[in-house]
């Protein structure tokens, strides 16, 4: 008797949701900096090759890997129609893009998206056309990219596809660790607040605003107002 092959991250498992969390953190990077360019480009005539990523090392951000998460599992899972689908994912991405601005600006004082010259922005964290845009985004994934992504991650070999997985898994939890609390360490510098632990000063050492400036250059650091 044969027996049946293993399939990898079968369905919608952790592993799976994980992978499609990479995936879309890589996609959203090199999104953000070809989108940037060509903004660039049209407007001054300039080639410019600038990071646009959500953690310090490694072209990932964070932010498209969570969002295509949602997607997935609030979007992909329940199988709704494709008006649902186009309606909740204008929800869903404008909804999240929003909670991304407000808590950033909270924890990090810093924002790295302001639509507040923009048509019918909220608050200038999002703006109604960009929530269509969201809408559109999320039938194409859901419809199309998922399925096809989805077939391709449960055709990796069982044993490599869970060496890829923990090495990413890894990584990426220490990538974001030392990424976000760096830029915690930095709002509490632009307070004066001097590092009262070792891990404080050495973050002031190897991740001074400097630094981090070049790996987020799109990122608005500011003093808090109501100091």
């Amino acid at each position: 008797m044969s027996s049946k092959r293993e399939v990898f991250a079968k369905g919608f498992c952790g592993k799976k949701l994980f992978l499609i969390f990479v995936i879309g953190s890589i996609f959203g990077a090199f999104y953000e900096q070809i989108l940037n360019l060509v903004k660039v480009y049209l407007t001054t005539g300039d080639i410019v090759w600038e990071l646009r990523r959500g953690v310090i090392y490694g072209p990932f951000s964070p932010i498209y890997g969570a969002g295509a998460v949602l997607f997935v599992y609030l979007l992909v899972k329940p199988n709704y129609s494709n008006i649902k689908t186009y309606i909740y994912g204008c929800l869903l991405g404008g909804g999240f893009e929003y909670l991304i601005s407000l808590l950033q600006e909270i924890f990090t004082h810093t924002r790295s998206w302001d639509y507040s010259s923009y048509f019918l922005n909220i608050d200038g964290r999002t703006t109604i056309p960009y929530m269509l845009v969201w809408g559109a985004f999320a039938l194409i994934f859901a419809k199309i990219i998922y399925p096809f992504i989805s077939k391709l991650i449960e055709k990796i070999p069982v044993n490599i596809g869970n060496i890829i997985y923990y090495f990413l898994l890894i990584f990426l939890i220490i990538d974001m660790f030392i990424s976000w609390t760096a830029l915690f360490r930095s709002a509490m510098r632009r307070e004066s607040i001097e590092p009262i632990t070792p891990v404080g000063r050495l973050y002031d050492r190897v991740y001074p605003d400097s630094v981090l400036s070049k790996s987020f250059p799109n990122m608005d650091f500011k003093v808090r107002k109501d100091k």
